[in-house]
C-alpha cells in the first residue's frame, strides 16, 4: 500500500534537532516522510528540502511588524518565502509544523489530512527580557498564534505549564510531549577524581553558561567541566573557548551528533544546568539536556527551577542549588562527594527507562493518526 505523505517542517538544523528528530524517527517507517528546514538532511528520509542557512526564520520586514502589518511581514519572510517556493507543486496528506512559524506556512499547504503543530515553547514570551522584543515582536508572535496555531487540527508542547498558558491566553487546547530523549542501554562509568562535570547543549548568552563557568572555577572542589556547544552565539561561544584556554578545569568540545550525546555524556559523572528565570520559558523549562543527563546515567546539579527540580527531587538523581547565583552552585559542587555521586547515577539508572522518549513520542502518533479521521459522532 502506498504510505501517507508526510510533511516536516523546521527553521531548524533537523539533522541536529534532537525533537524533530524524534518526530523522523517516529513517522518514517509509516509515512512517506519529507523534511524542510536548515542543515542536511536527517537520516531515513524519502526527500529533504534545504533552506539555506543565511535566511534566519526571525528576520522579519522590521518597517512591517512596526506598523503591525503582520500578514505581509510574514509573507515577504525571506525563509519563509524560499520554502514556499521549495515546496511549490508538492502535496502532502499531513503537515507537522515546529513552532509557530511555520504553521502558517503548513495551513498554507493545504494537506489533505491537516496540520499538526508541536510548539517547542511559549513563543510570545520568549524573549521578553528584551523590551524591543517584547514591544515589537511579540505583537506578532501572538498574531501568528491567534491567526495560524488555533487552525491547526491539533497540538503539542513541551510541558504542562506552557500548555496552561497556551489554553488560558489563545484556548488552544495543547497536549505535552516532553523533551524526554530515547532510551540508551548503558551503564552508569565507575566514579573517581576529580569529578567530571559536563554541560550540553546551545550556547546562547540566556542560558546562563557563564554562571556555570564561574561557580565551577569558584567551587573549593576536585572537579572539571566539559562543554559541549552548539554554535548558535559564534561570539558568544569565542568568549567561553577563551575562558576554557585560560582555565585548568574548563575543555570546550565540538557539539557531537544526537545519536552519538548519550555515549559521550556517559563518560563523565555530573551534568550541570542553570538557566536563570529571565523570561516564562525559562522560568517554566523542562529541557532535552535534563532526559540527556538521565540516559548517559550522570547524577544531575541544577538551580531551583520548579519543573526540572520536580524531577530531581522524585526520583534522586541529583542536586537542586537554593537558587541562580555563582554562590549557591558553587556550594552545591562542594558538596558532591564520590559516594554521594556514585548514589545518584545509580538513580538515573533506575529512572532511565521510566524516563524515556517512548511513551512521550506516542503523544505524537496519535495525533497524527488521529487527522483525516472522521469524528466520533
Amino acid at each position: 500500500m502506498t504510505r501517507p505523505t508526510l510533511l516536516i517542517l523546521s527553521f531548524s538544523p533537523i539533522e541536529r534537532d534532537a525533537r524533530v528528530l524524534k518526530q523522523v524517527e517516529l513517522l518514517r517507517e509509516r509515512y512517506e516522510v519529507t523534511t524542510c528546514g536548515y542543515g542536511a538532511a536527517p537520516e531515513g528520509v524519502a526527500r529533504h528540502l534545504r533552506v539555506p542557512d543565511e535566511l534566519a526564520i526571525w528576520r522579519y520586514d522590521r518597517l512591517s511588524v512596526v506598523l503591525r502589518r503582520f500578514a505581509h511581514a510574514y509573507r515577504t519572510n525571506p525563509a519563509l518565502a524560499e520554502a514556499r517556493r521549495l515546496l511549490a507543486g508538492s502535496r502532502f496528506d499531513i503537515v507537522l509544523a515546529n513552532d509557530v512559524d511555520a504553521v502558517g506556512l503548513a495551513l498554507e499547504l493545504e494537506p489533505t489530512r491537516g496540520v499538526h503543530a508541536d510548539l517547542h515553547e511559549y513563543a510570545p514570551r520568549q524573549k521578553e527580557e528584551n523590551p524591543r522584543w517584547r514591544r515589537f515582536v511579540a505583537p506578532l508572535v501572538r498574531w501568528m498564534c491567534r491567526e495560524h496555531v488555533r487552525r491547526a487540527a491539533s497540538v503539542t508542547t513541551v510541558g504542562e505549564a506552557i500548555a496552561a498558558e497556551y489554553g488560558r491566553e489563545f484556548g488552544i487546547a495543547a497536549e505535552v510531549v516532553t523533551n524526554a530523549a530515547p532510551y540508551s542501554s548503558l551503564s552508569p562509568t565507575a566514579v573517581s577524581p576529580p569529578l567530571r562535570l559536563v554541560h550540553s547543549g546551545a550556547c546562547l548568552r540566556a542560558r546562563g553558561l557563564d554562571l556555570v563557568v564561574a561557580a565551577v572555577e569558584q567551587a573549593d572542589a576536585d572537579v572539571t567541566l566539559d562543554l559541549f556547544l552548539t554554535p548558535n552565539d559564534p561570539a558568544y561561544l569565542a568568549e567561553l573557548r577563551d575562558r576554557a584556554a585560560a582555565s585548568a578545569r574548563l575543555t570546550l568540545h565540538d557539539p557531537v551528533p544526537y545519536a552519538r550525546l548519550s555515549a559521550t555524556l556517559n563518560a563523565h559523572d555530573v551534568g550541570i544546568h542553570l538557566l536563570p528565570p529571565v523570561n516564562f520559558n525559562n522560568a517554566m523549562a523542562l529541557p532535552n539536556k535534563l532526559f540527556d543527563y538521565v540516559q548517559a546515567r550522570l547524577g544531575v546539579l541544577i538551580g531551583p527551577s520548579p519543573a526540572m527540580a520536580e524531577y530531581v527531587e522524585r526520583y534522586g538523581f541529583g542536586r537542586v542549588a537554593a537558587d541562580f547565583t555563582v554562590e549557591a552552585l558553587a556550594r552545591e559542587i562542594e558538596a558532591l562527594s564520590i559516594a554521594s555521586v556514585v548514589r545518584y547515577k545509580a538513580a538515573s539508572d533506575a529512572a532511565a527507562r521510566e524516563l524515556s522518549s517512548e511513551a512521550q513520542v506516542a503523544v505524537w502518533d496519535a495525533a497524527i493518526s488521529r487527522l483525516g479521521q472522521p469524528a466520533a459522532s
